[in-house]
């Protein structure tokens, strides 16, 4: 298989060389045709082996995408591409991976999760390239010193993604790709610049971040969207001919600015939406929106609310209680 020569934004570094740091390898870097992604998936969930701080690299034609694992489950998505890198949908990701899976490679390495969250980190946040007069360690430990930066430091060097923690100017921390070269962090950035070769070497530098955010997962946009019609039916047997249209109308005002609750609210027969988001703006859409839909019913029923949420709600009582949608809205449910 001939090798991608997608190269990485505004520097010479292929895609299908970068290696990210690890502590352990669940599946050495091995052609996608060969490895069952729903398998693999589902052996992390449920092994013991297999539940781990993790993440899975999938080598594309044009593009290298990320499955970040929190214990063995996959809690967000992100990749670098030729245009630039972007967190993407989970479910996006798992289908660019089996789309192209007579193409592509794929690794199954374990990380801790404060290196997971830097990895993520750099596809989230505005990463900027760190432009030096000398390509030197000297040099750049000169430079975060004088500007008493504090955040991360991203080197990919050597066909690897080398990531220092900063505090004040000072180094704290490092995550080094390769395990032959030096643990101390000053001596490690050393080694990678040493051999500096043009457009080889790229030096980024973006904020840090202490934990790995959570994307919400595919399942659980689709239940939300199912809670969303679930409450809609539940009113409209309550209020006959108002609820429908009401609902209707609420949705139409609150979605055309709420990413979030458009994605909910879709048709009852269109799949869950490809979307980034957390429990927690999912939770928070869907609460707006709920309370505002059922005060304008206890307007014309007064009353009505508790009773709704009781009867559409019963099932998912559970998830949404530990989400802390019922939190968000003025009615006691007693169970």
């Amino acid at each position: 298989m001939r090798p991608s020569t997608a190269v990485l934004e505004n520097t010479a570094v292929r895609l299908a060389d970068l290696n990210f740091p690890r502590t352990g390898v669940q599946i050495h870097r091995t052609r996608l045709a060969f490895i069952d992604i729903d398998r693999v998936i589902h052996f992390a969930k449920i092994d013991r082996d297999g539940k781990t701080d993790s993440y899975m690299a999938a080598y594309l034609p044009d593009e290298l995408a990320l499955l970040f694992l929190k214990d063995g489950e996959v809690v967000n998505a992100a990749a670098f591409t030729p245009v630039g890198r972007m967190v993407i949908p989970i479910a996006e990701a798992l289908r660019r991976m089996r789309s192209d899976f007579e193409r592509g490679e794929l690794a199954f390495c374990n990380a801790p999760e404060e290196q997971l969250a830097l990895m993520y980190q750099s596809c989230a946040a505005p990463a900027r390239r760190k432009k030096l007069d000398e390509p030197t360690a000297e040099a750049l430990l000169g430079s975060l010193e004088g500007e008493f930066f504090t955040g991360v430091v991203e080197v990919i060097a050597r066909r690897g993604v080398n990531y220092f923690r900063v505090l004040d100017g000072r180094i704290v921390q490092a995550f080094r790709a390769q395990p032959d070269l030096p643990s101390d962090p000053k001596e490690l950035l050393s080694a990678l610049l040493q051999r500096r070769a043009t457009g080889q070497v790229a030096v980024s530098t973006f904020p840090a971040a202490d934990t790995l955010v959570h994307q919400a997962s595919p399942a659980m946009i689709s239940k939300f969207q199912a809670i969303y019609w679930k409450i809609v039916d539940t009113a409209e047997t309550e209020v006959p001919g108002e609820a429908g249209t009401r609902a209707e109308k609420l949705k139409a005002k609150l979605s055309a600015g709420q990413v979030v609750l458009g994605a909910i609210c879709t048709a009852r027969d269109s799949g869950p939406p490809e979307l980034v988001t957390t429990h927690e703006e999912l939770t928070a859409a869907l609460g707006n929106w709920t309370r505002l839909f059922l005060e304008e019913l206890e307007i014309i029923a007064p009353g009505v609310a508790p009773d709704i949420l009781k009867r559409a709600t019963r099932e998912q009582r559970f998830v949404l209680q530990k989400t802390g949608f019922f939190d968000l809205l003025p009615w006691d449910v007693r169970w």
